[in-house]
């Protein structure tokens, strides 16, 4: 591979498909000097001039839905069927932060008699975007469009693996009018991402990405605590199933297949540790993997429709494979064995691994299809083994009464909490974003227009009328 160049290759062919120079980090400097400058302008602009630009950004988005949804699938390895679900939820996020920019971020003013009591909101300035290769499009789009609707400008650095789609992006925003300088990106590695988070021209930094490249960035901004950072760092989600209804298992089996190995495993909220109850381990872990077996795993576009495609590439394999091997070494059994189905390709088969008796898993997130099965025999001690993490993204509860989920979600500790369904697959129409190694408190989807603009409350009269009634020499 070039020194000078980012290419961006298909995990399912090993094919290149796209190709650009990489930025030089010296060039840094002209792209926020003229970021800045062209902030200046878009924070003037009117509102409803701004939303126009949205809304003709998603527009265009669904008119080349098809091209758009076929090149995720070439650049991840992801389903079709799945990358077009992706593309119409880039689409709806702009409708989704217009209303929550109206709601959260918006301007008020409230007549106090001899004066008027006002509330307004102001974008931070130039904000970075660093964003994820598993969903290259939806994941910095949700810091994007409610970034651009609040008046700030961007400098978009996507994942090294998942350029292409960035570029995409970028097109279809600069068709929808938006003017030059607005939505600039930068190519390359973790040097040019370290250099843009440390760059005095930026005003905050929009992150979603690992824990590891995370806290990299909390102790980078520590000595800047007035720029705006908001992390999204993943988890290792634990998913509870408790007194399950046995005439359901088929549908608990669905349910706990498709948090644990949609997207192959990639979303940061898939299930990792799955905790059963002691009478119902060997039923559940059995229905699972009977599902398990008959998942289709292939290329984007193959026929039959895979369920799912390769990892983003092949040291991601390598890693997962390295993971995986250390889990049966600490003593857990292999309920469906990881393979590697092509040697020179990263499609890896779901694994499961029976973790009782093991000893105790590394706290990590390994990103991809493997599920860890453990079980309890009192709920109390599945709710400690459900937090025994420094992450806390997301937690579901199967099976069960109402009382004992009011128990789960007031003692499990998530930002998402769900009662019989998927931990993944959260809804843009809410906030989203977790405790502990998840996140830095500034939860996305619905509650980004939060950390997109700053509150500016303020008091104003016409005339001067203040007196002082006490403590005045006669």
């Amino acid at each position: 591979m070039s020194h000078s160049k980012l290419q961006s290759m298909n995990p399912a062919t090993g094919e290149v498909i796209w190709a650009e120079a990489i930025t030089p980090v010296a060039a840094l400097d002209g792209i926020l000097l003229t970021a800045k400058s062209a902030q200046r302008a878009w924070a003037a602009t009117e509102r409803n001039d701004r939303i126009a630009v949205a809304q003709r950004f998603a527009e265009l988005a669904l008119a080349e839905k098809d091209a758009f949804a076929r090149l995720i699938a070439n650049e991840t390895g992801k389903p079709f069927w799945e990358t077009q679900t992706e593309v119409a939820t880039v689409a709806a996020k702009v409708g989704i932060s217009i209303k929550a920019q109206t709601e959260r971020a918006g301007q008020s003013s409230h007549d106090e008699g001899s004066f008027t009591r006002t509330l307004t909101h102001r974008p931070h300035g130039v904000l970075a975007v660093l964003g994820p290769y598993n969903f290259p499009a939806h994941l910095p789009n949700g810091h994007i469009v409610p970034a651009l609707l609040a008046g700030n400008v961007i400098v978009f650095k996507p994942s090294e693996k998942t350029p292409a789609t960035a570029a995409f992006m970028a097109d279809l925003w600069a068709r929808a009018g938006l003017p030059d300088g607005m939505f600039q990106l930068v190519f390359g590695y973790g040097d040019i991402g370290a250099a843009l988070a440390g760059h005095d021209g930026i005003d905050g930094l929009l992150f979603t990405g690992s824990s590891t490249t995370g806290l990299k960035l909390a102790r980078q901004f520590g000595e800047t605590p007035w720029k705006m950072l908001a992390l999204e760092m993943g988890g290792n989600n634990p998913l509870v199933i408790w007194e399950p209804d046995l005439a359901q298992m088929e549908a608990i089996a669905a349910l706990v297949v498709q948090s644990s190995f949609l997207s192959s495993g990639q979303r940061c909220t898939c299930a990792r540790r799955i905790i059963v109850q002691d009478a119902h381990f060997d039923a559940v872990t059995e229905a699972v993997a009977a599902l398990t077996h008959r998942l289709i795993i292939d290329a984007p576009f193959a026929d039959p429709q895979p369920f799912m495609g390769p990892v983003i590439d092949n040291a991601a394999a390598d890693h997962l494979q390295a993971g995986n091997a250390a889990l049966l070494s600490a003593g857990g059994k292999a309920v469906i064995e990881q393979q590697r189905l092509m040697d020179d390709k990263p499609f890896l088969t779901p694994s499961i691994v029976d973790m009782r008796g093991a000893a105790e898993a590394a706290d990590s997130e390994l990103f991809g299809p493997i599920a860890q099965f453990y079980s309890a025999s009192q709920f109390d001690e599945a709710i400690a083994r459900a937090n025994a993490t420094r992450f806390g993204l997301s937690a579901s509860l199967v099976g069960g009464d109402s009382a004992l989920f009011d128990r789960f979600a007031a003692e499990v500790k998530a930002g998402i909490i769900n009662w019989n369904r998927p931990t993944n697959g959260a809804s843009s129409a809410a906030p989203f974003g977790g405790i502990g190694l998840s996140g830095n408190h500034r939860p996305s989807a619905f509650y980004a227009a939060d950390y997109c603009a700053y509150p500016v409350a303020g008091v104003q009269s016409e005339g001067v009328t203040e007196t002082i009634a006490v403590g005045l020499k006669p």
